[in-house]
């Protein structure tokens, strides 16, 4: 406990020496330079490079001397040193002789108990977890007001109802699309990309604060609207606040959580988005028999969750990397004190964020990135640069693929898709309502699965999946209507395809978007892919109460099948898996060329799947693409070895350089 106290207090005196230049000392090496550029841009051989390994400890030393004056950390420069000889040799934290039992127990207990974390770092997830909810309940608010709200303003859509003439009805089907998708193309639109200013300039969390506020408002105004004109326009507010949300909030949890639960702990966005779909449909049944203003309530009951949201959020820490991307390592140490459970894991991580961060930032600028651009050049290059355009596709992928899946036809109109089925209006919400349970309920497998069987698994075993139950819910409405099996089987296929899409697609795109851009393009990227997410979540919304009349639900259903069976072979061909790395060990493995993964999969991985699920072999080998170079010759065990024996320095020959390739390798299968 006096150790953490001393972490966080005032500055010791600087250090009597004034550093030459600011900078890493450890990259100094041309040749070591040129390497690991050509890994950022053409990785072929999918090394994932430590970038401390090979490096002597006197240079190491050296370093942290130098980075601990430069940012005036001088006050923790002992821990800075046990972190750096920890992030060097991760897997002979026992053999470190610096270290003492209680530091060395809880650089275990980060494999033994992956979860035992301090309650702040949970704190901070539940907050982006209301953020979430948030997120879910202004999707289903409007989708029990769907049938109500046309009628009050005097624009129904449904065929055969007090809408008779089939032009006028085809306008007020277009008229609803507009209203709903409102919200989505305010996100691509605007919003997606007002978030990456707001939080260059002002950091994650006050960005939500801000979307928060939005939230509030925007969902009360929509339950005081007098006419369709004015709800459209409370739906673009409330666009607003779901785009500052939907870009901040999994790049926020992505920076703060460790990097071996990191997926588990993003991942709880959409975890939460569903939660939240299913206390909107919740709040959709509890009002619905109180009269003509239901569907105000059900619009506006969205504000509840964001209250906490607005209270919670500046008891939060700052994102650590957003305060080093400032400048501002002393603060971000503060921030990382706060979320580890000891501060020489949080020293560790400061130090080895820098290292990753300082050659990043020469590879990048070397590479010819430019790192402290303008907005639209950085936009411009995460489809130039090779590194950044493989990050651009992947998120691109699994991004079209959450819309175009399908699950919002359902999410946005389900209470529409089963009356249509022949369900009353009581019986369509609470179909909805079993659709939001379901939704949450299999969402939570993927905490456990999605860092241990991995995103592009996860993607892999579910689209085929969902691709022949919606099939399947499609064909269904060719039974009569007058059937009891009609209604039943819709909603059974209907339900166990959200059981398929809750532990994967539902999960992985903002999990994977939110960590595979480095940190100079992190707020551009993730802008984009969320204004991906939300052109193609306008384009389902706007489009399928249209298409449900002229295509009849066999035909909607069966289009969006076809898109599941699509996203499954472009997911196999170009998504890389991004599991149990750090967020700067990712600038390798999209360093692999798009043509050497696709080659890979092709060739290697499919032969493999034949033999071991048609062809049932036993006890072949998985294959694998990257390779984790934890130490490239013997430097980190010599290391350890002549520091036990008394010495301060490493006798093997080979200053700090990679020497031979007989090292440990950490292998990922794919």
């Amino acid at each position: 406990m006096a150790e953490k106290e001393h972490a966080e207090g005032t500055p010791d005196a600087a250090p009597d020496f004034v550093p030459e230049r600011r900078g890493s000392i450890l990259f100094d090496s041309e040749a070591k330079r040129r390497a690991s550029i050509a890994n950022l841009t053409s990785n072929t051989t999918g090394e994932i490079q430590n970038p401390l390994v090979g490096v002597s400890q006197d240079v190491l030393m050296q370093d942290v001397e130098k980075y601990a004056a430069e940012y005036n950390l001088g006050h923790i420069l002992p821990l800075l040193k046990k972190g750096a000889l920890a992030a060097q040799s991760p897997h002979l934290i026992d053999s470190l002789p610096d270290l003492d039992e209680d530091e060395r127990q809880a650089f275990r207990e980060e494999t033994t108990h992956r979860f035992k974390h301090p309650r702040i770092l949970y704190f901070t997830i539940i907050l982006n977890s209301i953020a979430a909810a948030i997120q879910g309940w202004d999707q289903t608010g409007s989708n029990g007001a769907n049938l109500d709200w046309p009628l009050a303003f005097g624009i129904d859509d449904t065929d055969g109802g007090p809408c008779t003439a089939k032009g006028t009805c085809a306008r007020n089907q277009w008229l609803v699309g507009v209203v709903n998708s409102m919200p989505y193309f305010a996100i691509f639109l605007f919003a997606g990309w007002a978030s990456d200013p707001m939080n260059h300039w002002f950091g994650r969390r006050t960005t939500i604060f801000v979307a928060a506020i939005f939230s509030v408002l925007a969902p009360i105004g929509s339950g005081l609207t007098q006419h369709w004109g004015q709800l459209i326009a409370t739906r673009i507010l409330l666009g607003i606040g779901m785009g500052l949300k939907e870009v901040t909030v999994p790049v926020f949890s992505a920076e703060v959580a460790p990097a071996n639960i990191r997926g588990a702990l993003v991942m709880t966005w959409q975890l939460w988005t569903a939660f939240g779909i299913f206390l909107g449909t919740c709040a959709n049944l509890a009002v619905k028999d109180v009269g003509k203003i239901a569907w105000r309530l059900q619009l506006g009951s969205a504000f509840i969750p964001a209250v906490p949201l607005l209270i919670g959020i500046y008891f939060c820490p700052e994102s650590p990397r957003w305060l080093m991307s400032k400048g501002r390592h002393a603060d971000a140490y503060k921030s990382l004190v706060r979320l580890r459970n000891h501060p020489t894991q949080a020293a560790k991580e400061l130090y080895y964020v820098h290292a990753q961060m300082q050659q990043e930032q020469i590879l990048i600028e070397e590479a010819g990135f430019a790192v402290n651009a303008s907005f639209f050049t950085r936009f411009v290059e995460i489809f130039t640069i090779p590194r950044l355009r493989r990050a651009t596709q992947a998120s691109g992928i699994v991004m079209i693929a959450q819309q175009m899946c399908g699950i919002n036809i359902i999410a946005f109109y389900s209470s529409t898709i089963f009356a249509q089925a022949g369900a009353t209006v009581t019986g369509a919400l609470l179909a909805s309502w079993g659709f939001g349970l379901i939704n949450f309920v299999f969402a939570w497998p993927a905490i456990w699965t999605i860092d241990t069987y991995g995103r592009r698994s996860l993607l892999l075993f579910t689209f085929p999946n969902m691709c022949w139950t919606l099939l399947a819910a499609g064909l269904c409405f060719l039974i009569p209507k007058s059937s009891t099996a009609h209604l039943g089987l819709v909603a059974l296929f209907v339900y166990m395809f959200d059981a398929f899409y809750s532990p994967g697609e539902g999960p992985v795109p903002f999990t994977y978007s939110a960590e595979v851009f480095p940190l100079s393009h992190r707020e551009v990227g993730m802008a984009w892919a969320v204004a991906t997410n939300n052109f193609w979540a306008t384009a389902v919304s706007l489009t399928f109460p249209r298409q449900l009349s002229a295509f009849s639900p066999t035909g909607a259903f069966g289009f969006y099948a076809a898109m599941n069976a699509i996203a499954f072979v472009m997911i196999f061909l170009w998504l890389p898996e991004t599991k149990q790395r750090t967020l700067e060990e990712l600038d390798y493995v999209f360093g692999v060329p798009t043509r050497t993964h696709m080659k890979y999969q092709v060739g290697t991985v499919m032969p493999y799947w034949i033999k071991t699920v048609i062809l049932r072999r036993k006890g072949l080998t998985p294959p694998t693409l990257y390779k984790f170079d934890q130490y490239s010759d013997d430097s980190a065990r010599e290391q350890v070895t002549t520091k036990e024996e008394g010495t301060t320095h490493m006798d093997n020959g080979t200053n700090g350089t990679n020497g031979d390739t007989n090292g440990a390798k950490d292998e990922v299968t794919v």
